[in-house]
C-alpha cells in the first residue's frame, strides 16, 4: 500500500520511481540531463533538483516549474566497475509554499562504454573484459520474497567467483540488489 499527496511523482512509469537520469561524458566532465514524471502538478508548485557526491555532499541545485534538468559536473568521478564504483546522487523534491510534497532520488554513474566486435567490451576507454553470471531472484522456502541478507549473500558469492557483470533473469528483481550492484561496480544486463 502506497499512500501519496494528490501531486506525486508518477508510480507506474514503467516500473521506475518516475526518475530518468541520463549522464553524457564530454572530454572531462559530464552533462546530466533529469526527467521527472509527475502526476497532477499543479500552479505554485515547483521542483527543487539536487545533485550530490559520493559523500552526500551537495554540489549543484536547480529550482524550476519545468519537468527537465541539465546539470554540468566538472572533472567528474567515472564510476569504473569494480575498480572504482564511484555514484553520484540526484534528487528531486515536489514542493508547495515552502513544504515538500513529495521526492524521489536515485543513484548514478558517469561512465562511457563501448563494444566492439574484435576488440570486446571498453570501460571509460579502457579494455574491460566481462567474467559475468546469471541470477534468478529465488530461494527455496522463500520464492521470490528474498530478504535482503539473501541478496547480500548472493552478491557475496558472485563476487567471490570474480564476476564483474551480471544478467538478472526475465523479470524485475527487488531494488535493493540492484542497489548491491551500484554499490559492488557490477554492470547489469
Amino acid at each position: 500500500l502506497i499512500c501519496v499527496n494528490e501531486s506525486h511523482f508518477c508510480l507506474d512509469y514503467y516500473g521506475g520511481p518516475g526518475l530518468s537520469i541520463t549522464p553524457v561524458i564530454e572530454g572531462k566532465d559530464a552533462k546530466v540531463e533529469v526527467e521527472v514524471f509527475v502526476d497532477n502538478m499543479k500552479e505554485g508548485q515547483k521542483l527543487v533538483y539536487t545533485i550530490y557526491d559520493k559523500e552526500e555532499n551537495a554540489i549543484s541545485s536547480i529550482e524550476t516549474t519545468d519537468t527537465k534538468a541539465i546539470f554540468f559536473i566538472e572533472d567528474v568521478h567515472l564510476w569504473h566497475g569494480r575498480k572504482d564504483p564511484y555514484l553520484y546522487c540526484c534528487e528531486v523534491e515536489l514542493v508547495e509554499n515552502d513544504v515538500v510534497l513529495d521526492n524521489v532520488c536515485n543513484r548514478f554513474g558517469c561512465r562511457t562504454f563501448k563494444i566492439d566486435p574484435n576488440e570486446g567490451f571498453f570501460l571509460n576507454g579502457e579494455k574491460y573484459p566481462l567474467h559475468g553470471v546469471s541470477r534468478h531472484q529465488d530461494r527455496l522456502g522463500a520464492g521470490n520474497a528474498l530478504l535482503p541478507e539473501h541478496h547480500r549473500e548472493d552478491m557475496e558469492l558472485i563476487c567471490e567467483v570474480g564476476a564483474n557483470t551480471i544478467r538478472l533473469a526475465h523479470y524485475q528483481h527487488d531494488q535493493y540488489f540492484y542497489d548491491l550492484c551500484d554499490e559492488k561496480g557490477m554492470v547489469v544486463w
